[in-house]
């Protein structure tokens, strides 16, 4: 027999969502709503929830019926075993940005790498990265200044020392620092995506960080580019997260303005998903 309130969530949550989904939303809630484990959840008759605890459950159901992001009605998500503050300041760190971490963290050949993450949003990427490399130096840039507030909270949260600064790239051709690598997941969804695109994410997420015009789709590709070909140090790597659509003129683009062994790499889903380039 189902505890109740595991049957109250799929009842309400049937209509809009996936047994998958509601699954882990039932897990995810009661985990942060009650301290329960996935053992307790689903193994336990029933469970004695105080009344404030039940209408916390039935705010977090309602937020859900209107499409808001779990993540964002928790305030928190995983990334690669890490605890982060998520909220709409910033996007939702996706599984494939986990992989595009760690092919960095696999390509890494300095023993104290000088690293700088170009679009930080929350800070997974440059938070991660001075998580998992031992002795690295780590830089951040972001437009958004709510974002680099975010970042920061997650920079502590994690005690993991990272420089923001509040920058925008596409009007910052040099810096007065070089680095061994530059990584950046920097915003590449078409504009006319915009209508094969979920809910949850459309109408939640800062768009600053999501789209491109379709007339320029490289535009950040292009500018990061520049100013890594100015900011790397010789032999200095560049990796990038992409839309899938744009992998061989991403790479054509890069080996045009004089990078080698440009690479790239596809995530777990089949999709050309990341490149890879030395200076």
């Amino acid at each position: 027999m189902k505890p109740a309130i595991v049957a109250k969530l799929k009842t309400e949550l049937t209509p809009l969502f996936s047994d998958n989904e509601i699954q882990n939303f039932t897990c995810l809630i009661l985990e942060r709503v009650a301290g329960l484990s996935y053992t307790e959840i689903f193994t336990h008759d029933d469970f004695k929830f105080s009344n404030e605890q039940l209408l916390i459950i039935d705010q977090i159901i309602e937020r859900l019926k209107n499409k808001e992001p779990i993540q964002y009605i928790l305030g928190e998500t995983d990334f690669l075993k890490s605890r982060f503050w998520v909220d709409g300041r910033a996007l939702i760190p996706r599984p494939e940005t986990e992989e595009l971490i760690t092919w960095v963290i696999e390509s890494n050949i300095k023993e104290q790498p000088k690293i700088l993450d170009i679009g930080t949003g929350c800070g997974c990427i440059a938070i991660s990265l001075g998580q998992k490399i031992k002795n690295s130096n780590i830089s951040a840039f972001d437009i958004s200044l709510d974002a680099l507030h975010l970042a920061h909270e997650n920079a502590e949260i994690n005690n993991v020392f990272v420089r923001f600064y509040h920058v925008n790239i596409l009007k910052q051709p040099i810096w007065d620092e070089t680095f061994d690598i530059i990584v950046s997941n920097p915003p590449y969804v078409l504009q006319s995506e915009k209508a094969d695109m979920d809910e949850n994410v459309l109408n939640f997420e800062p768009s600053i960080a999501l789209f491109v015009s379709d007339d320029d789709p490289l535009l950040f590709y292009r500018h990061i580019g520049q100013f890594a070909l100015n900011q790397l140090n010789p032999e200095g790597q560049l990796f990038f997260e992409i839309n899938q659509a744009f992998g061989k003129e991403i790479i054509k683009l890069l080996k045009k303005n004089g990078f080698k062994d440009v690479e790239l790499r596809q995530d777990l889903s089949g999709h050309d998903r990341f490149v890879k380039a030395t200076k």
